[in-house]
């Protein structure tokens, strides 16, 4: 029973596979609660799986990004690792802010969160006790923060992850406490160039089939197939999260 179940999933899987549903489903998760509503006191880039890797990358490139569109913004970087360690992920993140032009100052690491939930909390933590310290040390200020700040963190704040994982992203930080929760989806850009070719021009054998010209084949199944792992596993956490009240 078990294995005719999983049989009958791969072919579902497959046969969407060779449809537009699995990007438009991944699509529609990254825009669900993207938008920049106003200007963020705090951009959190959320950490992926460690620098150098895909996620992780994308992540910094838009969070260096967005760092230069609000350059008064500070820049949380949340990933679990070991923060004295100069080769540990979460300071490689930090450094590749700073190779793209964000300042070192400007940065500050949470580096405890094991999950999204953790990261929430934790970078209230974070963001609180910075801005009680700005409060106590700076009274000269001409925008001093008041000494009794806000708990609830009135502070508009915009996170920077992965399509799939933004929509439980500001839903889990809405319910720590935020309360202007702005997002990012940190999507891919496709290579603007041709990819067609002959494989009669390139030589080979005659007998194999030319998949040249078969993007579809060639690169969009295999991606799909990426795709629908991903969502699964996401729409997995949503539930998870949504019974233990994180969201």
């Amino acid at each position: 029973m078990i294995l005719i179940v999983l049989g009958s999933v791969s072919l579902v899987m497959i046969i969407l596979a060779f449809t537009s549903a699995p990007f438009w489903i991944r699509y529609n998760m990254g825009i669900a609660k993207s938008a920049i509503t106003g200007i963020p006191e705090y951009i959190v880039v959320l950490g992926g799986g460690g620098i150098p890797s895909e996620s992780g990358l994308m992540r910094t490139y838009y969070g260096a990004k967005a760092g230069k569109q609000f350059p008064n913004a500070k820049i949380i970087v949340a990933l679990p690792g070991d923060r004295e360690d100069s080769l540990s992920s979460v300071n490689q993140m930090k450094q590749e802010l700073v190779v793209r032009g964000i300042a070192p100052e400007r940065i500050l690491l949470e580096d405890s969160g094991m999950n999204t939930r953790a990261e929430a909390l934790l970078v209230k933590e974070l963001i609180t006790k910075y801005e009680l310290q700005i409060s106590n040390s700076d009274s000269s200020s001409l925008d001093p923060r008041p000494s009794t700040f806000d708990l609830n963190l009135s502070d508009r704040i915009l996170l920077i992850t992965s399509p799939t994982h933004l929509y439980r992203s500001v839903l889990t930080f809405e319910k720590a406490g935020f309360k202007h929760v702005d997002g990012v989806p940190a999507f891919e850009r496709d290579l603007e160039s041709d990819l067609l070719f002959s494989s009669k021009k390139l030589g080979g054998r005659n007998w194999v089939p030319d998949v040249g010209e078969n993007l579809a084949l060639r690169y969009r199944l295999w991606n799909y197939l990426q795709y629908e792992l991903i969502i699964l596993r996401e729409w997995v956490a949503i539930a998870y999260y949504w019974l233990m009240g994180w969201i």
